[in-house]
């Protein structure tokens, strides 16, 4: 089938909108390898680009999306055969490139990944850029030597996708985790997920201190600003804070002291843009040793393309809650 259904995002003179329209298969943007698409996944940043609240892509019109997995159904990369079954994640889908969400996508073979034994393609969609992005901060956290005898790691944000996830992922890895949000309605759920303490937010002072008690061996950080600067002076001698998200602000106002007297070290996780040989190692944890042990309960809701706009209306408003999944089609 040479023509299929995608949500298209479009911005010309006519003005920014988005919705299901028929395209061909030979619209799609360049790449090597074409895949028939199964599932993909609803994240902040696609909420943004569906809506128009955000710009997150730099041309337009572009198929919303930036996760997808998927069959092959032809390739010219090597190592691509018809009928393998592939994700990608990040790496200019609906940014520059088409993205997941249509039948069929066009990838880019470099960030092609097989998919890993031990996983299925709905599982690949659960974890997506929000379970990638909670390993890959434990990945450079422990490629900095992070390690549990430093103390339990904060996830902040901790009732989202990434903060579900991280909880699992890192629990199961061995760390004890607390988990800091607004929603104390969530609490049972994050303790059943690995959480070790839950920590009210609104409730969680900060000194203002340049350098304060260790409370925290390491932190996965999903919203930055005043929740940054304030942890930074708990961090145990030499742990990790792994920043991956902003949704408390780009700006934070701290000092150079918890990394120059205790040996803190601010790492960036940059997941969109991740290097191979990172999203193979991490893609491999994932399906293996580090596999959430209750993805099931992570994955809220699976939806069809024509329930996005819905889908992003209620992520935007703040009530969403766990992972969306998208079905495209039957598998």
């Amino acid at each position: 089938m040479d023509r299929f259904n995608a949500f298209r995002i479009h911005n010309d003179d006519a003005g920014y909108r988005a919705g299901i329209e028929p395209m061909d298969r030979d619209a799609l943007t360049p790449g090597e390898v074409l895949v028939k698409v199964a599932y993909s996944s609803v994240n902040y940043k696609d909420a943004l680009a569906g809506t128009g609240k955000g710009r997150i892509l730099r041309k337009y019109p572009l198929n919303g999306g930036i996760d997808v997995a998927g069959h092959v159904v032809a390739s010219t990369a090597a190592g691509f055969r018809e009928g393998d079954a592939v994700l990608c994640t990040g790496s200019g889908l609906s940014e520059t490139r088409d993205g997941g969400y249509g039948e069929y996508a066009r990838l880019d073979a470099r960030w092609t990944i097989p998919l890993p034994a031990g996983l299925d393609l709905r599982e690949s969609m659960i974890l997506g850029t929000a379970g990638f992005t909670a390993a890959l901060g434990l990945l450079q956290m422990q490629d900095n030597r992070q390690t549990p005898t430093l103390g339990p790691i904060a996830v902040t944000g901790a009732s989202g996708g990434v903060g579900q996830l991280a909880i699992d992922i890192y629990s199961r890895v061995g760390y004890e985790v607390h988990a800091i949000s607004g929603k104390l309605d969530h609490f049972d759920h994050l303790k059943s997920l690995g959480a070790a303490e839950c920590i009210d937010r609104h409730q969680l002072v900060f000194s203002g201190k340049p350098m304060d008690s260790a409370r925290f061996g390491g932190v996965l950080d999903n919203v930055g600003g005043g929740m940054l600067a304030g942890l930074l002076p708990l961090v145990a001698p030499y742990g990790n804070v792994a920043i991956c998200g902003n949704a408390g602000g780009i700006a934070f106002d701290s000092t150079v002291m918890p990394f120059i007297i205790r040996g803190v070290n601010l790492l960036g996780v940059a997941s969109a843009g991740t290097a191979r040989d990172m999203r193979e190692r991490v893609w491999d944890h994932l399906a293996d040793d580090w596999k959430p042990q209750h993805l099931d309960r992570i994955a809220t809701r699976e939806v069809t393309l024509e329930q996005l706009p819905d889908v992003f209306d209620h992520m935007l408003s703040g009530h969403s809650f766990g992972r969306t999944v998208v079905r495209l089609t039957a598998v």
